[in-house]
């Protein structure tokens, strides 16, 4: 069977007018415009071309076809009557001698529109994701990302990192994720884990004496999906380097990242180095959020002092926080709109009033406002005009529900957010602790193999009871964009004596570390080289370049929100002979559809 091809669907001009040429693609589409008459449509990766048919004999081929059939054409190209100045190849048509069938699509109705596969049922989309590939608008974005991860694998190399890959059977290890297992037939009872992140082992390659490692690395958690996370797996520009502190890893990716986002991205402006660099504490109080979108011109104010007196109940012992925000020419129905969306996402409830045009406090909760009028004008800096949200609760929770009203008076006031930008900064000075939500015992906040700020001296102190373990800070770091985390990194605890000591606060022992860690424990002992790192997310890079909001649509073939590959079964049932083989008892079976 002849499958070759001349030329691609999207290559022909009006310089090849006269040849003769061979396509091969789908039939995207067959008009009929005659007896002996019509206009198909071929497609191929690198576009579309229109073939006309003129004869019998062709039409007599084409019209025993369904759509998506690939086939072969091989005629004579000719100038165009009616050109397509929307397509590169519409200056041209090509007018067949021949067409082959080479795979016949047996189907009379697709599940969708393959040009409008964006519009179907995701479900449907994930069912026939081949199909939906197809659709040149899906395929774009995985091309984009291919494009964008050779361009950072050759940032990368241009940088001195050598790329190694690690390994994907591993230990199972305590990283904050469930882990997904893999049971060991040679070592009955035992089992693998796939590496939520290679973060043993690169650290492990810098007690090695490899000075720069990166990769393109495969990560897996079992985790639930969302927007920005899918469910299962992941990849990340993953990077190590030796003798290296916090300033070394920024000034890498502050190189690396600003070019390929203006180059690739859906806008073509980035911050430029270096990245605004914003303590944890002040992130939270000023944006209410450790991931904020700097496009967003809005600030949180402080108005606990000035409002919690006010007699409006929920102020009354709380933390009370504010947004002003200028020119807000919202109505009523909008922002009960706005508040119902900030309840939604953030479980609590966002308040308001404005100071409109007449300079008088209208609107909301004015009426408590109303007496404090000439106070909170001058507190809070209004003009007429302005509007303020109000949010209430404990410190944190008044914190992040403003940070989520922040990023939605943003979004819905142009003259607020400069969306058409890519707007970098770093998080730095995390927590080093925090007290676990089911455990309400403290745990490790970000990374346990961090190193403290005051290193050994800090931790002995709070092990004395002289210093409280959560107000130790880490060198710790989040690379943000337009308010997505691209990425977590450290300086690492390269020290064993520190190891034990950090890990003691959280109630490990030495025991415990040494069973949990053992490499890299023990590499640690041989006298290994301060080092730092990074990983961010590839996907959640592409899905910012490519102005997507799901990170689904920049996979190839990625999972459901309940973790499922809906086109190939998994997870699916296995035999009982596999079980005994893995010895494996299922003790519960989710119920078969």
């Amino acid at each position: 069977m002849v499958q070759s091809r001349t030329h691609t669907c999207g290559e022909l001009r009006l310089e090849h007018v006269g040849q003769t040429v061979t396509l091969a693609g789908f039939l995207e589409n067959i008009r009929e415009v005659g007896q002996n008459f019509a206009f198909v449509v071929l497609r191929d990766f690198y576009g579309v071309t229109q073939v006309v048919i003129e004869t019998a004999e062709m039409m007599a081929v084409v019209k025993e076809l369904n759509k998506e059939s690939t086939i072969q054409v091989t005629g004579t190209v000719r100038e165009r009557d009616s050109k397509n100045p929307k397509l590169p190849t519409g200056d041209i048509e090509v007018v067949p001698t021949e067409i082959k069938v080479l795979g016949r699509c047996r189907h009379n109705e697709l599940p969708f529109p393959i040009n409008r596969s964006r519009e179907a049922d995701e479900t449907q989309r994930l069912k026939y994701r081949y199909l939906d590939l197809r659709n040149p608008a899906v395929k774009d974005n995985i091309i984009l990302r291919c494009n964008v991860v050779a361009a950072l694998r050759q940032a990368m190399l241009a940088e001195g990192f050598l790329e190694i890959t690690t390994p994907i059977l591993t230990a199972s290890s305590p990283e904050g994720a469930r882990d997904y297992l893999v049971p060991s037939r040679k070592h009955p009872g035992k089992f693998y884990a796939l590496p939520q992140a290679p973060q043993q082992f690169k650290q492990l390659l810098m007690a090695s004496g490899f000075d720069k490692y990166f990769q393109i690395a495969p990560c897996f958690r079992d985790e639930d999906a969302r927007g920005d996370r899918s469910p299962g797996e992941f990849y990340q520009l993953d990077m190590e380097m030796a003798f290296a502190g916090q300033e070394d890893v920024f000034a890498v990716l502050e190189r690396v990242l600003p070019p390929i986002f203006a180059k690739y991205g859906t806008y073509n402006v980035a911050s430029e180095a270096p990245f605004q660099r914003i303590p944890y504490l002040e992130a939270m109080d000023v944006y209410g959020s450790d991931k904020p979108d700097l496009r967003i011109d809005l600030k949180l104010q402080e108005a606990t002092q000035l409002l919690s007196g006010c007699g409006f109940g929920p102020f009354e012992g709380n933390t009370v926080k504010a947004i002003v925000v200028s020119d807000f020419a919202g109505t009523r129905k909008q922002i009960d709109g706005l508040c119902n969306e900030v309840e939604v996402q953030a479980g609590e409830k966002a308040y308001w009033f404005r100071y409109d045009e007449n300079s008088e406090i209208v609107g909301g909760i004015a009426k408590f406002v109303q007496p404090l009028k000439e106070q909170v004008v001058a507190a809070l800096g209004l003009t007429p005009g302005c509007f303020v949200g109000l949010t209430a609760g404990k410190l944190l929770a008044a914190q992040k529900t403003a940070g989520v009203l922040r990023n939605k008076l943003g979004n819905f006031c142009p003259n607020h957010m400069d969306k058409e930008r890519y707007e970098f900064c770093w998080i730095v000075d995390f927590p080093m602790y925090e007290i676990g939500e089911e455990s309400g015992q403290l745990e490790f906040c970000h990374n346990p193999f961090s190193m403290p700020n005051g290193g050994l001296e800090i931790l002995q102190k709070a092990a004395a009871g002289q210093v409280d373990p959560l107000s130790i800070t880490a060198y710790q770091y989040d690379l943000v964009c337009n308010g997505v985390e691209l990425s977590s990194g450290a300086v690492r605890n390269h020290d064993p004596e520190i190891m034990l000591e950090a890990f003691q606060l959280v109630r490990l022992g030495e025991d415990d570390v040494k069973s949990k860690f053992p490499a890299m424990y023990n590499a640690f002992t041989y006298g290994a080289p301060p080092h730092a790192g990074i990983a961010p997310g590839v996907d959640r890079m592409v899905m910012l370049l490519a102005g997507e909001d799901s990170i689904r649509e920049i996979i190839p073939f990625p999972m459901n929100k309940n973790a499922q590959d809906v086109m190939m079964g998994a997870p699916s049932f296995v035999t009982q002979a596999q079980l005994d083989e893995l010895n494996i008892v299922c003790t519960k079976k989710e119920e078969e559809e």
